[in-house]
């Protein structure tokens, strides 16, 4: 099973502030950890919301709407794609990783990814 584990933005991420030294080792680390066990697919973080755009859909067509985007809470910072046995496999990767916002409450949410498979089971 996939996964894919979302850090969550948080004012500094937002106002484009790269991580510090210690931060980047400390998620070096970490991801070489996840690299040896062999669950890592992929790991980026992501630019600040003021430079993205969302497409919103309606009846009547389409609209594009540039960023910053607010609620810095429900937005994504980062990402990792890993391979899990299970989710309680997958939140025990998530428990391992350092604050990846450090001086603010840090949040990493994990969600499942659809597999072909899953296309024939009920949602």
């Amino acid at each position: 099973m996939r996964f894919m584990m979302m850090v969550k933005a948080d004012q500094n991420t937002e106002a484009g502030v790269p991580p510090g030294e210690g931060l980047l080792a400390a998620m070096g680390k970490y991801n070489e950890e996840l690299a040896k066990a062999g669950v890592l697919l992929a790991s980026e973080g992501l630019h600040p919301t003021s430079r993205g755009a969302r497409v919103r859909f309606t009846e009547g067509g389409r609209t594009v709407v540039d960023g910053p985007f607010t609620e810095a809470k429900e937005l994504v910072a980062g990402f990792w794609l890993i391979q899990a046995k299970s989710r309680d496999e997958a939140v025990e990767w998530a428990r391992r990783c350092p604050n990846p916002t450090p001086g603010s409450e840090g949040e990493i949410e994990i969600r499942q990814v659809f597999e072909a498979a899953d296309s024939n089971r009920p949602l």
